[in-house]
């Protein structure tokens, strides 16, 4: 059985764990380290994970760690576990801003390092996750690793390690760009006459089914849009509004800050 330990307990960790424990992977015993007690309880309440308020109890069995806590937290726990880990331990970040080699430079040891960017619908094993690992990684680490992030949805290696700002401003926080959209369609569809839940029902399988044509279609986004868009009709009246108000660069602006961000975090917390 393998060791898998949570450094953190908070919204990804508890993300990634929900959708480890929804795959019924018996593969994995699931350790999560927190300082909050009450965090700890509910994960193991929610999920039936070991838990522990020390790190350094815990990591120095564990075979695979992923450090899930924020950016600025991941030198000092670093630092203060480095003693403690086992040579052949594979370290997972999971970190926006955190480099890999920021990571190597605090740890003062060649063990095998490798970022991973999952989003939160892998909680409900629909996550999508970008994974990053240098060329001192050898394959059975990767493969490893690339088991458990497709246990919970779609995973996929990164050639470049820049390009996990990419994977951050697109799946990373693409989420939350479709829950605000979701927000503001439903709140227009009260307005227009419908009821909460029925504008609520109508969307969800709306977004849901538009997803799935995506992923079953041969046809492109572009195609399936023109496949609804007849000429002088409703959609495309809609459609020439976002187009005027250039809603694509609306989109375009909002990535380019989330990379610009990434990338601004990545010189902030160098090692």
């Amino acid at each position: 059985m393998t060791s898998l330990v949570f450094i953190g307990g908070g919204n990804m960790a508890s993300c990634i764990v929900g959708g480890i424990a929804q795959s019924n992977d018996k593969s994995l015993q699931i350790t999560v380290c927190d300082p909050n007690q009450y965090k700890l309880d509910a994960l193991r309440k929610k999920f039936g994970v070991n838990i522990s308020t020390s790190n350094a109890t815990v990591v120095s069995e564990a075979d695979i760690v992923i450090l899930a806590v924020k950016p600025q937290n991941i030198r000092k726990i670093i630092l203060e576990l480095k003693s403690k880990f086992k040579s052949s331990v594979i370290i997972i970040s999971v970190a926006a801003g955190i480099t890999t080699n920021a990571i190597k430079s605090w740890l003062e040891h060649p063990f095998a390092i490798i970022r991973a960017m999952p989003n939160t619908p892998s909680s409900i094993l629909t996550g999508a996750t970008g994974l990053y690992a240098d060329s001192t990684v050898d394959s059975k680490a990767k493969k490893q690793v690339e088991l458990i992030f497709n246990s919970i949805g779609f995973s996929c290696w990164i050639e470049k390690e820049d390009d996990i700002n990419a994977v951050i401003a697109l799946s990373g926080s693409g989420p939350a760009y479709l829950f605000r959209i979701f927000e503001i369609m439903h709140g227009v569809g009260q307005e227009l006459g419908l009821e909460e839940k029925i504008a609520f029902e109508l969307l969800s399988q709306t977004f849901s089914g538009a997803a799935k044509m995506i992923n079953s279609s041969p046809k492109t986004a572009t195609e399936l849009r023109e496949q609804v868009t007849s000429p002088g009709g409703t959609t495309e009246r809609a459609l020439n509004v976002f187009n005027n108000e250039n809603l694509e660069q609306t989109f375009r602006n909002a990535m380019q800050e989330a990379y610009g961000r990434a990338e601004k975090m990545s010189e902030q917390f160098a090692g």
